[in-house]
């Protein structure tokens, strides 16, 4: 019990009252619930209010009391850092950005998965199993013009996205691009949006997102 709650009703004990506590919950980012209990006891000499803070927050274990730099604000944050790796802020920015685009690779790679099969299964290409694709031979290019293909377009967009990482904003810059910054709009780190990466418009305003932004790290 808190130290606060417990000296509250210490008084009440000896002063022979009781409480009567009124509970205010308000919802936090993320689903968190933040509750508190309103303990007042009045007397024609005293009068005494306690407050009491409880937050009701989902964490990958019931019970758990999770770690004060995971306070719920960041999608998909349950409290889970039992190696405490987060408790640098800047080493936590970077891990929530590298969580972020390992998510939205293995969801990429299930729907390339699915996508291949479902072309070989319904004979529309003979496209090869996706466990074997990487030892395929394809007519149209060797295998190392593949790879420095694939290099130079990785290596091109990750530097990209680790300098708006690094300096946010600074990829929208107008001739930064190509002429195409316009089209990505930059919303924040992790965040490109625009009509190109973003087309049906689904978080726009990106500070009200939090559904979406949970949702893609559970999916991912």
């Amino acid at each position: 019990m808190d130290v606060a709650v417990a000296r509250g009703f210490q008084i009440l004990a000896h002063a022979g009252s009781s409480p009567f506590p009124g509970r205010i919950s308000h919802k936090t980012a993320f689903g968190a619930t933040k509750t508190n209990w309103l303990v007042e006891i009045g007397s024609s000499s005293h009068h005494l209010r306690v407050v009491v803070r409880a937050q009701n927050r989902p964490t990958w274990l019931p019970g758990l009391d999770p770690p004060p730099y995971l306070d719920g604000t960041l999608a998909g944050d349950f409290g889970f850092d039992p190696l405490g790796l987060g408790e640098d802020p800047e080493s936590l920015k970077w891990y929530v950005q590298a969580e972020l685009v390992h998510a939205r690779f293995a969801m990429a790679g299930v729907a390339g998965i699915l996508a291949t099969d479902l072309l070989r299964i319904t004979g529309i290409s003979n496209l090869p199993v996706w466990y074997e694709a990487g030892a395929t031979k394809f007519d149209f290019a060797s295998t190392r013009t593949l790879v420095i293909i694939q290099l130079l377009l990785m290596g091109f967009v990750e530097t990209k996205r680790y300098m708006d990482f690094r300096n946010p904003g600074s990829q929208a810059k107008e001739g930064s691009f190509f002429g195409l910054e316009a089209a990505l709009e930059g919303i924040e780190p992790g965040y490109p949006g625009g009509p190109l990466l973003n087309p049906l418009g689904l978080a726009k305003d990106i500070k009200n997102a939090q559904e979406w932004k949970l949702k893609e790290i559970k999916n991912g």
